[in-house]
């Protein structure tokens, strides 16, 4: 450790820290543009320079080292004169258009410029232009106001992966660009935006949309994946206009998925906003009270094993919870979240939650991909995964599709189970670095289980895991990655098959006469029998409610109060930005309302006592920003339930991730996300 003083003020640092590090450690803001925690350093835009005693003249304290002993003065008259001549420079060719610019009342440099800058400039020439690049629908560019401060550039290149962006040309002609004009192929293009310090980047879908003051500030959960990044969503009026990250260490950090940034456009669209009942083949508009009538007099005269109940992927624990509470009243136990099929186990949580943690993987140094693409099914998960192979201290590998584009160099192992299997009984390089590594993970996608061998390939994981010693006291590494933020939610509230119950495909195949469908737009409403009478309850007019009989006009996630478990075991509380369309309702609301009407006593008014009622049935919901972690104490695998490992190859659970639910099938963003993105060659600037 170094001991520094800084304004007088002595802290201790560890050797290696940057002078900037021992500022903010001493409490003193120090101005950056180019600077930014989690980028590598570059020290090009010189707005943090300090005095340091002894020193010829000011350094960048970004990009020089601590020393023991070492005196700096962050506030003195040379430091004041050199950052006034630097912020002088940057505005030379800035064209100050701060009136009509998208970042205006948030951006670095208006706020640096009156902090640190002058009274005026004395440059009276002519300020050049730089021509506009493309980079795709999200993001929209003026790159007259780049400072060149290159954090777009670090960014894409070491967090997302894709190295894309750079800058050409030298001096007064050096612009930041594409090399060649196309679409970003990455799923975290947003948080360019978030970085860029200056209006350069911007939000295409929210150019000049309304002003950061005019907005009113939510702070949420994103639930379109199952990372569950914390969001804050901006609202003006009964209107969404944008979503953001929020910074939480152990889930996202600072970034954000661009599907769960951009697709808020969708809220707004084919959106559900009354009760509609079939007749005579049409559905027509009702009230509530009739649609419940309906319901009551279809259901009430059918036996409680004749009635089923599935939960969708975006549907946050209370409405699940409360849908179990309705169905278990009527007697059935026909209930199901696992609208793909997926294998699994749910007699213990270690079974499907990703037990290392998010956090975990800075700790891993090996890593084997089962039948997962995470770049595409958890983006911010990726970049974890990439950054800790980037630093070298992980090996991955990976068995699925050939030519997996992963943001990091991964060994293919091969495409099915066989691969599986050879890694079980030892043979392989890769097995031995598994075997080698002090802290091993094994990463399981979903759609390496929604198969008919799910239940032999979970059972294997688990085997293979328990060999690699990647199961101890100390460490779990096991993990299932889900796809979406209501999955694991409903199975902590065990909307499953309960005794004698029948999971979805016992449903589908003539097990009931009636089903409740709770936002479950996940599967093909066409394998539905004919004579089955479906209630859909939801948010979108998507997939299932063209099948409904009755449809209930649900809540959208920034609509509500709700609860939501990420795939790694966290609760987190979505919190309502906007009010419900119409008259749609929140559904804990609809569900509490349709006991009435069927005669079930659903024991809560209110969402604090449906909330107490689930704590009781499981303690994990009380642990709000929370998760239980540590080793595995029980190597005890999951039951294959009998069947062996399949020869078919794994696929891919999403086919197109820019429209892979029901908000983002609605989104216009998306909808043209997908037409760029999914045509394998890139879209360039002309077409």
């Amino acid at each position: 450790m170094a001991k520094v003083t800084i304004d007088g003020i002595e802290v201790e640092v560890p050797n290696g820290a940057t002078v900037l590090q021992a500022c903010e450690a001493a409490g003193k803001e120090i101005p950056r543009f180019c600077y930014h925690e989690r980028l590598s350093v570059a020290g090009n835009c010189r707005m943090c320079l300090v005095e340091v005693e002894k020193a010829p003249k000011p350094v960048a304290s970004c990009a020089y080292p601590v020393a023991d002993g070492m005196k700096v003065f962050t506030d003195s008259e040379l430091v004041r004169n050199a950052r006034r001549n630097v912020m002088e420079f940057l505005l030379i060719n800035h064209p100050l258009d701060c009136p009509i610019c998208d970042q205006g009342g948030e951006c670095d440099l208006q706020d640096q410029a009156t902090a640190y800058g002058g009274q005026g400039g004395r440059y009276r020439e002519q300020k050049r232009a730089v021509k506009d690049k493309y980079m795709g629908p999200l993001v929209k560019t003026i790159m007259t106001r780049c400072i060149q401060c290159t954090r777009c550039v670090r960014f894409a290149t070491e967090v997302a992966g894709v190295p894309e962006l750079g800058a050409t040309g030298r001096g007064e002609d050096m612009q930041i660009g594409t090399y060649v004009e196309k679409a970003l192929t990455t799923e975290l293009s947003g948080n360019l935006i978030d970085i860029c310090p200056v209006g350069a980047l911007t939000s295409r879908p929210y150019a000049f949309v309304s002003r950061p003051w005019e907005l009113r500030k939510t702070d949420s959960i994103d639930v379109l994946d199952a990372v569950g990044a914390n969001i804050r969503i901006d609202t003006r009026g009964p209107e969404v206009l944008r979503i953001m990250p929020r910074t939480n260490e152990d889930v996202n950090e600072e970034w954000m998925a661009d599907r769960g940034r951009f697709s808020f456009d969708g809220l707004k669209r084919k959106r559900l906003d009354r009760p509609w009942i079939r007749e005579g083949g049409k559905l027509r508009p009702a009230g509530w009270e009739e649609a419940f009538e309906v319901i009551a007099a279809k259901f009430k005269n059918l036996p409680g094993n004749r009635l089923g109940a599935v939960a969708g992927d975006l549907v946050d624990a209370e409405s699940a919870f409360a849908l179990r509470a309705l169905m278990v009243g009527l007697g059935s136990a026909n209930l199901d979240c696992r609208q793909d099929g997926a294998a699994i186990d749910v007699s213990r949580r270690d079974y499907y939650l990703f037990n290392s943690g998010i956090a975990g993987i800075d700790e891993a140094d090996a890593l084997l991909i089962i039948g997962s693409n995470p770049r595409q099914e958890a983006p911010v998960l990726n970049a974890r995964i990439r950054r800790r192979w980037a630093a070298g201290a992980l090996k991955v590998a990976y068995i699925g599709p050939e030519g997996l584009n992963l943001t990091y160099k991964a060994e293919h192992l091969g495409q099915g189970p066989q691969a599986l299997s050879t890694l079980l009984s030892g043979t392989g390089a890769f097995a031995e670095v598994l075997k080698g590594a002090s802290k091993p993970m094994i990463l399981l996608g979903r759609a390496a289980i929604a198969r008919p061998d799910g239940a032999a390939v979970l059972a294997a994981a688990w085997e293979l895991a328990k060999q690699v010693g990647a199961l101890t006291a100390e460490w779990h590494g096991f993990n299932l990655l889900h796809l979406f933020g209501g999955q694991v939610g409903a199975l902590e509230a065990g909307f499953v098959p309960g005794p004698g119950g029948l999971d979805l495909a016992g449903m589908l195949g003539g097990g009931v006469d009636a089903l409740w469908l709770l936002g479950a737009d996940g599967f093909d409403p066409a394998l539905i029998p004919a004579e089955t009478f479906v209630v859909y309850q939801g948010h979108h007019g998507d997939r299932a409610a063209a099948r409904a009989d009755v449809i209930l006009p649900g809540a959208a996630y920034t609509e509500k109060e709700g609860s939501y478990v990420n795939t790694e075991g966290r609760v987190q509380r979505g919190r309502l930005a906007v009010h419900p369309p119409g008259e749609a309702r929140e559904d804990w609301r609809i569900l509490r309302a349709a006991g009435a009407a069927l005669g079930v006593g659903m024991n809560f008014d209110s969402l604090d006592a449906l909330r107490e009622r689930l704590v009781a049935a499981n303690p994990v919901f009380g642990m709000v920003d929370g998760r239980i972690a540590g080793g595995c104490a029980d190597t005890t695998g999951p039951s294959a339930g009998g069947a062996s490992l399949g020869a078919e190859p794994f696929t891919l659970a999403l086919t197109d991730y820019w429209q892979a639910d029901p908000i983002s099938r609605a989104s216009d963003t998306m909808a043209e996300c997908s037409r760029i993105y999914s045509d394998a060659t890139p879209k360039l600037a002309a077409e």
